[in-house]
């Protein structure tokens, strides 16, 4: 008899989301953040890290972002919706 693997939860998500964000900006306050607020602006990320974060999720996820969504990853919240959407 074959399991299903267990599902992935949108908490475990966003602490790998976390995790990748953490190596480019050390400093920001994880804790602080609005996840309702754009996210690049709110931790002064340049559109080549966020790439660089977007190439890591894609590795550590396994959701390959097409560049055409790019757009639509504005806050947290809308990166999480994506991912889990895209599980």
């Amino acid at each position: 008899m074959m399991f299903a693997a267990p599902a992935v939860t949108k908490q475990q998500v966003k602490e790998t989301v976390f995790d990748l964000l953490s190596t480019i900006a050390p400093e920001a306050d994880f804790g602080r953040l609005d996840p309702n607020v754009d996210l690049r602006q709110a931790l002064d990320i340049d559109s080549f890290d966020f790439l660089n974060f977007l190439i890591g999720l894609d590795e550590a996820i396994g959701v390959e972002i097409p560049e055409a969504d790019y757009g639509k990853l504005v806050s947290l919240n809308d990166l999480l919706d994506y991912l889990m959407a895209h599980l």
